[in-house]
């Protein structure tokens, strides 16, 4: 089965979020299970496009909104992701350092509509003109979601509208609103179908892949059913939608996630000799911290934003430091400047007990998951979450809120082969009881080598999730 999967992120090519490792991984392994999946992005002017060899295997033009757009499909030579990578470069629009948001002033581009129509209106003429025809085109968030209504509305693009069309919902945060004139930059279909891009009065990509798709999928069962209450604007339409969406929980790749082979980390272990290998690698990251390797470290990796919950962590970290529980506290990550702030300040007061990295750095990460003793996840919002997943295949217990895939990939200790620790309401007594219970899970030595040995054989590969997508594909092959 031929698929080809349109995105903005891939993992490594460019990647500002969990979109990037599901687009490089699961076309991975739909491969190893036969199938011919390929993968296109924008072209970036970033560090690793740049060490990439290319070859050009198009060049094309267009018109939008009555201007001219040139562009070229690249391939990159070699195969190495384990399946066929494009991008597709436009010149004065993805030639830029950051994916959605530009570096130098902290916001997001101005033509970001501009971008992404020119980006999917490539990926279709090359299609039509190279008369390439797969049998399933899926696309990720809304970046790419405005697919599925120009391969079954578009004039130049008729021919495909039998060909099924996925969206996958990574994150319903964002739409992709934007006045509804800017139809215009779309290529020409009847205007009687512009409803099919109007949510409330507004162009809303998202909102069009979720009525144009054949199929919606979520990165989680639990995110699925949370999107019909909560989406930010959305909630009728994923009801309404709701007889073509399904949740399949992401993967995690267990190739590049292993701590047996794992080259970013100090020391490698597996699960034969787990106990030593954590010991060498808290020691290590409490070393470089200042930590004291004798008491729990609790970590939080990701971004520092509300959707994370991060607004929630200075209080909770003070809360506990204050306690008579003596913890460690790592964080890494990079978010709301005040928050940037918050966490500075808190470093130089609380010396020895917490330590706070404000930047994107993927070798630490390894590290503080191979070195920690619980990974905390207080999201407000988490379709799927891959924290959680990285941290028990190096040993760490998660902590998390039950919300999204967080609920559906965490089992509470206090259940029957139970393995993390789970609170429900978004607040700080909630919060602070569940890292309680973590620090009495970590001085119960026998009860906490009994959870390690747990996470460590849970399968979290992309084996099963890849197989889901491939019954997904055969069942819309079989009604086209």
């Amino acid at each position: 089965m031929h698929i080809i999967h349109l995105s903005a992120e891939c993992y490594p090519a460019a990647k500002a979020g969990g979109l990037a490792d599901v687009v490089g991984s699961l076309p991975k392994y739909l491969n190893q299970l036969g199938e011919e999946c390929e993968v296109v992005i924008p072209k970036y002017d970033n560090h690793w496009m740049g060490k990439q060899e290319f070859e050009k295997v198009f060049e094309g033009a267009f018109s939008m909104a009555a201007e001219p757009v040139h562009f070229s499909v690249q391939r990159m030579k070699d195969d190495k992701l384990g399946f066929p990578f494009y991008v597709i470069d436009i010149p004065g629009r993805f030639d830029r350092p950051g994916i959605y948001i530009d570096p130098w002033s902290g916001h997001g581009y101005w033509d970001e509509l501009e971008r992404f129509v020119s980006f999917q209106t490539a990926a279709m003429e090359w299609m039509k003109a190279e008369n390439i025809r797969p049998d399933i085109v899926h696309c990720h968030d809304h970046h790419t979601a405005l697919v599925p209504f120009m391969m079954a509305h578009c004039n130049r693009y008729r021919d495909m509208a039998d060909t099924p069309s996925v969206i996958t919902v990574h994150n319903a945060e964002y739409h992709g609103e934007h006045d509804i004139d800017k139809f215009k930059l779309l290529p020409a279909f009847n205007l009687d179908n512009i409803g099919l891009l109007d949510w409330n009065g507004r162009l809303n990509s998202l909102a069009a892949g979720l009525k144009n798709a054949w199929k919606i999928t979520t990165v989680s069962n639990t995110y699925m059913d949370e999107l019909a209450h909560n989406s930010s604007g959305l909630e009728m339409l994923f009801d309404h939608e709701k007889d073509k969406s399904t949740g399949i929980v992401n993967g995690i790749d267990t190739e590049v996630w292993d701590p047996a082979t794992d080259e970013l980390i100090e020391y490698n272990f597996s699960f034969r000799n787990r106990k030593k290998g954590k010991l060498e690698n808290k020691a290590h990251l409490c070393k470089e911290f200042g930590l004291n390797p004798d008491r729990p470290t609790i970590s939080f990796i990701g971004r520092l934003v509300r959707e994370k919950g991060a607004d929630l962590l200075p209080d909770l970290f003070k809360r506990v430091m204050y306690s008579d529980k003596e913890v460690n506290f790592v964080l890494l990550g990079t978010g709301d400047p005040q928050l940037h702030q918050v966490f500075a300040s808190m470093q130089d007061d609380h010396v020895g007990f917490f330590d706070a990295t404000l930047e994107y750095n993927e070798k630490l990460a390894h590290q503080i998951y191979a070195g920690s003793d619980f990974i905390l996840m207080p999201s407000r919002v988490e379709p799927c979450g891959l924290n959680q997943m990285f941290a028990m295949r190096y040993g760490t217990v998660p902590i998390v809120r039950a919300v999204g895939g967080l609920k559906d990939t965490v089992r509470d200790i206090s259940e029957d082969e139970g393995y993390g620790v789970t609170f429900s309401d978004f607040n700080l007594d909630a919060a602070s009881e569940a890292l309680s219970r973590a620090v009495e899970l970590y001085k119960d030595e026998a009860r906490y080598s009994e959870v390690l040995k747990r996470i460590m054989k849970l399968d979290f590969s992309w084996k099963s999730s890849a197989r889901e997508y491939l019954k997904m594909y055969n069942g819309l092959r079989s009604t086209a």
